[in-house]
């Protein structure tokens, strides 16, 4: 090897997808929730370590390190761990482009972090239901499903549903969300990674039940508190305690009494108001 092509060499090496990660450490940190912000750098290290065990990947990440950090930025800012049923990294072909890039897809494990993340869960219950299951559920009647398995059946049959639902830390059930066959369909087809040039890449056909597992988490989502909500509240909280806290503001100009226009000693006499026992 010449003395330029090792040159080349480390120069592909110190502006590829592995080192621009690092280079971006503080930028991610700046992003992540403060429990994340304390390993950065593991997560960091995990990241560059599924670009060097996945060589497509690596590729991917390489054609467009810019798309890549944000997916990294957007999995950091959620507090997600990228690359595993958290937060899925997944080549995609980019029409435009002609290259595969990176694409992140949020997993049920991802999903159910953010719910747990929010304070105000006990529990996050979500299963799917195979065609040999029993099932049974009427909104209104059931507050919760009833699922009937049998475990040392050696076949369960095929995906027929998914449900979710959460219960809260005062007891109270939210809502049951229930998706069958056809609600996945859909989820399915708006997919990328599932319709793009390498389906067999995608999530949707590595884990298919993983992923009927994120589509009821997802939809339960919408039905409780997830982090980024309970941040807010909590700030507004705070904001309303503390303006009521905070005393009324002084005039501009507080106007000082001329001497002997004040008597100290001077009382008013009875105030009328509200007798308060």
């Amino acid at each position: 090897m010449t003395e330029q092509s090792v040159s080349n060499a480390v120069a592909v090496r110190e502006t590829g997808p592995a080192a621009m990660v690092e280079q971006y450490r503080e930028t991610l940190a700046l992003v992540m929730p403060s429990h994340l912000q304390q390993r950065v750098g593991a997560w960091i290290r995990s990241t560059q370590g599924l670009l060097r065990r996945d060589p497509k990947l690596m590729e991917a990440a390489a054609n467009d390190v810019g798309q890549f950090i944000a997916v990294l930025m957007d999995a950091g800012r959620l507090g997600l761990e990228p690359g595993t049923e958290q937060y899925y990294l997944v080549p995609r072909w980019n029409k435009r482009k002609r290259c595969t890039e990176i694409t992140g897809v949020r997993g049920y494990q991802g999903e159910i972090e953010l719910m747990y993340r929010a304070g105000a869960i006990s529990s996050v219950i979500v299963e799917v239901v195979y065609s040999n299951d029993k099932f049974q559920f009427q909104p209104g009647r059931d507050e919760r499903p009833v699922h009937d398995i049998d475990w040392d059946a050696e076949d369960r049959g095929a995906l027929r549903l998914v449900y979710a639902y959460a219960v809260m830390k005062d007891g109270a059930t939210s809502k049951v969300v229930v998706l069958n066959r056809g609600h996945i369909a859909k989820a399915r087809a708006k997919s990328d990674s599932a319709n793009g040039k390498y389906p067999e890449r995608s999530p949707w056909n590595t884990d298919e039940e993983a992923m009927w597992l994120k589509t009821g988490a997802h939809r339960l989502a919408k039905w409780v508190p997830t982090s980024a909500e309970y941040m807010r509240e909590q700030l507004r909280a705070q904001v309303a305690v503390e303006s009521e806290m905070r005393p009324d503001p002084l005039p501009p100009t507080v106007p000082t009494p001329e001497p002997g226009t004040v008597d100290s000693d001077y009382d008013e006499g009875p105030v009328e108001g509200e007798l308060v026992d």
